[in-house]
């Protein structure tokens, strides 16, 4: 059960805020209705108003996070790059039947709702107004963002596969190179080298990282010099990665790391993707033990879709709670009708921490007795019931320190892999700069 949480903070800062022509008043930008083409893709166009538009939006984000802003010029190029990585990966969607229908939209802005403390959908489209931004606006930008989510969960995160010997390998080499249980609080700056490039190519990003790293030693606030040379996702946000434990880390950094005190800088780092520049903000120390409350639960599913409304799943699942209420047995239930794969196994799924399903389903199973049975839970993926079977408090650092590098060697693959299939989609793409763009 995959959570989409981790594009909703972005998109409600970004959006929910200030609007963007709130933004271009404090600013020289100018949102007048210029029609302009700035860039084709394929058999799209990005305007010079779109483009204002999203400059606006971003230069009042950085405003807003306090970073100083970089050049116009630096700041246009950046957001003109990521306006034409957005604009493939939605025409590759299209182009393979990938689409999230007005339902899951609706779910997804009713999720953010509640997540702000808004009781309603209607009520957050009229916070949305108060704010005066156009509500269809930014449920679009919304359902582009749940589309890009979702394409890369499909293309590449899905696609992943992490072996045990891995995980060991990455602990040992780890734990050999860092202190026990030492976190760092990071920023970064990373300039991507495409995997074909000349050698004269690689030579222009590593001046640009040299460029990037020469402003940071001139005194240029970090947050400002990777909004304007970083190629990461992060970049427009400053550069930060936050606490990460060292086994987190790729090795040449954590060895580059050691070296440093709060507030220095790398060198510049080269990896197989490209130019890097790390700053080290502080490090501290995590050798607790570190104890969570675990929850042994059983669950039978009754999935929505297309041919299955959620009148109909909720009916079916009504009538299963029924049964089970005059002492049918819920595993022989979860056998015969969960649609789940732990369905074989009676609907157990195991022992689950917390954050590891969905909080649609975790929020009431953490309300239920030892024993006692949910009423009907809906989630993204249908129409559950829950029951607890067991709780206990378990001491998982080692749990954790796998499941931490196994995140982290996922994290290392995905980013990776996405940035060459991003590149792989833009080689196949027709792209003409115009108007001085690019």
């Amino acid at each position: 059960m995959i959570s989409i949480k981790r594009f909703i903070k972005f998109i409600f800062v970004l959006f929910f805020s200030v609007t963007a022509s709130a933004y271009a008043a404090e600013t020289d930008l100018k949102l007048e209705s210029i029609d302009d083409i700035m860039v084709v893709v394929n058999d799209d166009v990005i305007t010079r108003h779109e483009l204002n538009t999203r400059l606006a939006v971003v230069v009042g984000q950085l405003k807003k996070q306090g970073t100083p802003l970089p050049e116009n010029s630096v700041l246009e190029k950046q957001v003109l790059e990521r306006m034409i990585g957005d604009l493939l990966q939605q025409q590759f969607a299209k182009e393979t039947g990938l689409r999230i229908d007005d339902t899951q939209l609706d779910k997804a802005l009713s999720r953010i709702a509640q997540q702000n403390n808004l009781a309603s959908l209607a009520a957050f489209r009229t916070k949305i107004e108060q704010e005066g931004i156009i509500f269809n606006k930014f449920r679009e930008e919304i359902r582009g963002e749940i589309l890009t989510s979702r394409l890369r969960e499909r293309e590449i995160d899905n696609k992943l596969v992490i072996s045990d010997n891995e995980i060991e390998n990455y602990i040992t080499t780890q734990s050999k190179q860092a202190g026990k249980g030492e976190e760092l609080n990071l920023a970064h700056i990373m300039v991507v080298v495409p995997e074909q490039a000349s050698a004269e190519k690689i030579q222009t990003y590593k001046l640009r990282a040299e460029q990037a790293l020469a402003k940071l030693n001139s005194g240029s606030p970090f947050a400002q010099v990777a909004a304007g040379y970083s190629d990461a996702s992060d970049a427009l946000q400053g550069g930060n990665l936050g606490w990460r434990t060292s086994d987190r880390l790729p090795a040449m950094f954590v060895e580059a790391l050691q070296k440093l005190h709060p507030g220095e800088l790398t060198g510049i780092l080269r990896s197989p993707n490209g130019f890097h520049i790390i700053k080290l903000i502080d490090r501290r120390s995590k050798d607790a033990p570190v104890v969570i409350t675990q929850t042994h639960a059983r669950h039978i599913l009754i999935k929505t879709s297309e041919l299955v409304p959620e009148s109909e799943a909720k009916s079916r699942l009504s009538e299963i709670k029924q049964r089970i209420d005059n002492g049918a047995d819920f595993a022989e239930q979860a056998k015969l009708y969960s649609e789940d794969g732990s369905a074989a196994q009676g609907g157990d799924l195991g022992w689950l921490s917390p954050g590891e399903t969905v909080s649609e389903f975790e929020g009431p199973m953490d309300t239920l007795k030892i024993g006692q049975i949910s009423g009907l839970v809906q989630s993204g993926f249908g129409w559950h019931l829950i029951q607890v079977l067991e709780r206990r408090n378990t001491d998982v650092s080692v749990e954790q320190k796998r499941m931490q590098a196994r995140n982290a060697i996922r994290t290392f693959r995905s980013d990776e892999a996405f940035q060459d299939w991003l590149r792989q989609l833009r080689d196949r793409a027709f792209i003409e700069y115009r108007n001085g763009a690019g």
